[in-house]
């Protein structure tokens, strides 16, 4: 055997070990019993529970609501440091109730993030100089002293207001000790060593990390608006049960069967390895999860069966590119090679638009929408990696292993342009007419119903009756029967239920109820469960997604766009190209929309899920296409019109549209069909913006490009 079979059999015989090693210690360990990788992942609120905190204002009886919305604000920022999944929420006109999941220590919580209390910043004669609410941030850090050793300090950022405070305090003391007073307590009492006027300040002369951590805690509890005291806390268990995660795990091993069964009949040998990267890909996805301590929901789950389904679209494009070399009569090795390289460019420019789109919602975004964005960046990087890296060595093994027949790989056959352009206007009226039925429907909606759309309990609010059963009732047995009772009730399927663990106590969510409503509900709960009525307690709720995070996701997504639009502008030397991409992306987004109104499907977290994946599904389509176009434009005859360069183009890249939808579509189907009410809520609407994703990249960027070219300035070609 030669040098080069050896590497090759090498290769082909760690990616055999990789495979099983991953799968072993990520999927084996998936469980309540399980010991992998998988089973330390951080996992939400509706996955496995969590800590439960109900604060209570203290000091006004009747708390403004601009200072509980403040505080709850504040607060979401706060524990977001647990897990990007926490939830605040108003309880009641003067309760904040606080959710964090992932952990059981409610006391270790209390601790971590401290008593709520007054905080100031004050003179030794005791003159405040600085409110708790002037500081917008506090972390512990380390830097350099004057002789260049590390040192623990805390490191204050302060808003505007506090800016100017401090500037004047600092100029005005320099040499003199600023205490910073906590509840009537001095918890630091820092010397001002020079004027302080750029809004930043560090706090030196900690004693350890430890030490700077507490004090950075007690600085940024106590900048709330309001001062809080603890009323309770509780361990939650998951709002739903183990059936939703094994459900899904399994959707997803069978949906990756399938697409690999589907690679391997489609592109023979080529495929087979694309199946070999995928479950590498998939080991390595659930392993970084846990690496990286990325909180993990029953949409993450979803949105990683989706990302295998994506992961699949650089494979196809790398594959349709060697066989239409192979067509060109090149050796299989070149075709290999030349693939690979011509590739290169379209899942570099769709991936990396996609990433900075993931960037951005991770920075400016909060809650779900920086989870989303974490997970997002996570799949992406994985997806390149195993299709650039893991398919590209596999493949050369693969041949030099003695595979080189061109029957293993297939050839592309020549295929005349189909007329996509002389068709724009049929496609551009059925497009208006899927995005007019979104408004159509909503209107309909507000004037029967009086809300445009079905919003869910994270955007509305609601009700929070507190329950303690005579018998310990599981998640599946308060699905079974509970869930039932309270639907009729309510006459909405939308209804969240939360066991309260080391005891009988079910917090069950519910939209907003009337009186009368309350006092059915109740009767109904004593009649059917003989529960006692004085242990039933009910509240209303604030929506857990406040205005300011709605405000941080829309912001985010603009943003998101316009960086996109720059990169494609950029890379492809012509906005329209950016322009195209852009408008494509807001098609897509609007008909799923109109998804939404039509089949009244609940508005919650998922759909801010549904709609950011259905983005990186959109633009990454487009982007394939936009690559293809650039490359024939170079090589355009002046027998060619623009026309016939998109026809051309749109028509050699229809096989990846087509497959790649394809393949997304089982992932997400079989989710669908095996999944739980709530799972199929946010499969739906993904299975119909994955095939208007698949629609717009094939019948409308294109053409949608051809016009701006040709007709806005007037040039016809």
């Amino acid at each position: 055997m030669n040098m080069n079979k050896k590497k090759s059999l090498a290769v082909v015989i760690v990616a055999a070990v990789l495979t099983v090693l991953l799968g072993f210690t990520a999927l084996v360990g998936w469980g309540p019993t399980g010991t992998g990788a998988a089973r330390n992942i951080i996992t939400g609120l509706d996955l496995s529970g969590g800590v439960s905190i109900t604060y209570r204002a203290v000091g006004e009886e009747d708390p403004s609501s601009e200072d509980m919305k403040d505080t709850i604000y504040k607060l979401q920022q706060r524990v977001a440091g647990y897990s990007t999944e926490a939830q605040v929420y108003q309880e009641g006109s003067d309760r904040i109730n606080i959710e964090i999941p992932g952990v059981s220590d409610a006391n270790k919580i209390l601790e971590e993030l401290g008593k709520p209390g007054s905080l100031t910043f004050q003179l030794t004669d005791g003159t405040v100089v600085l409110e708790g609410t002037d500081v917008e941030t506090a972390k512990a850090a380390t830097s350099a002293d004057e002789m260049g050793n590390t040192q623990n300090v805390v490191e204050l950022v302060l808003t505007d207001e506090g800016s100017t405070k401090f500037a004047t305090a600092t100029t005005e003391n320099i040499g003199k000790q600023i205490m910073i007073v906590y509840d009537g307590s001095t918890i630091s009492a820092p010397v001002v060593q020079t004027a302080i006027t750029g809004g930043t300040a560090q706090i030196t002369g900690m004693a350890n990390r430890e030490e700077a951590e507490s004090l950075a805690s007690s600085i940024r509890i106590g900048s709330l608006a309001l001062e809080l005291e603890e009323l309770r806390s509780n361990v939650v268990g998951a709002q739903l049960g183990e059936k939703a995660i094994s459900t899904s795990v399994l959707a997803g091993a069978i949906g990756l069967l399938l697409v690999i069964i589907f690679m391997a009949i489609v592109y023979r040998v080529p495929g087979m390895v694309a199946g070999v990267s995928l479950l590498i890909y998939t080991g390595l996805e659930l392993v970084c999860l846990n690496a990286f301590d990325l909180t993990l929901t029953l949409a993450g789950i979803a949105g990683i069966i989706l990302s295998i389904g994506m992961a699949v679209d650089a494979n196809v494009i790398i594959y349709a590119r060697i066989r239409e070399e192979i067509a060109q009569d090149k050796s299989v090795k070149a075709a290999i090679k030349i693939g690979f390289q011509k590739a290169l460019s379209a899942i570099l420019d769709g991936n990396i638009t996609t990433l900075i789109a993931a960037a951005v919602l991770a920075y400016k975004g909060t809650g779900s929408i920086q989870g989303f964005a974490q997970t997002l960046s996570l799949g992406i990087v994985l997806s390149m990696f195993t299709a650039l890296v893991v398919s590209r060595l596999l493949m050369n093994a693969v041949y030099a292993l003695g595979v080189q027949d061109e029957k293993y790989y297939g050839r592309a056959k020549e295929v005349k342009p189909i007329d996509f352009v002389g068709k724009k206007k049929i496609f551009f009226v059925l497009s208006i007419v899927l995005i007019l039925v979104g408004p159509a429907m909503m209107l309909m909606h507000k004037s029967s119903d009086g809300k445009v759309l079905n919003y869910s309990l994270e955007f509305m609010g609601g009700t929070s009756t507190t329950v303690t059963f005579n018998e310990d009732f599981s998640i599946e047995d308060l699905d079974a029967k509970v869930k039932p009772v309270v639907q009729e009730v309510t006459g909405d399927a939308n209804i969240q239920m939360q066991k309260v663990t080391g005891g009988n106590q079910v917090v069950i969510k519910t939209r907003e109820l009337s009186v009368e409503e309350r006092n059915t509900m109740e009767d109904k709960l004593v009649s059917e469960f003989a529960v006692d009525s004085s242990l039933i307690a009910t509240e209303s709720i604030s929506s857990t997604i406040s205005g300011e995070m709605k405000n941080d996701a829309v912001s985010a997504v603009i943003i998101a766009t316009i960086f996109m639009l720059l990169y494609i502008w950029f890379r492809f030397s012509d906005v329209r190209f950016a322009t195209s991409a852009v408008m494509a992306l807001i098609h897509d987004v609007l008909v799923v929309l109109a998804c939404y109104a039509v089949l009244w499907i609940s508005v919650g977290n998922t759909f801010i899920a549904c709609m950011l994946t259905i983005v990186g599904y959109s633009i990454n389509a487009t982007i394939v296409i936009f690559d293809r176009i650039r490359e024939n434009l170079k090589e355009k005859t002046k027998k060619q019109t623009i026309a016939d360069v998109v026809n051309l183009s749109v028509t050699q890249t229809l096989t990846r549209s087509i497959y790649t939808t394809i393949t997304t579509f089982i992932m997400v189907a079989v989710l669908y069909l095996l999944g739980v009410s709530s799972i199929r809520e946010f499969a739906l609407p993904l299975m119909v913006g994955i095939l208007c994703g698949g629609y717009s990249s094939v019948c409308i960027t294109g053409p949608l490009w051809y016009v701006m070219k040709t007709k806005i300035k007037g040039k016809q070609k």
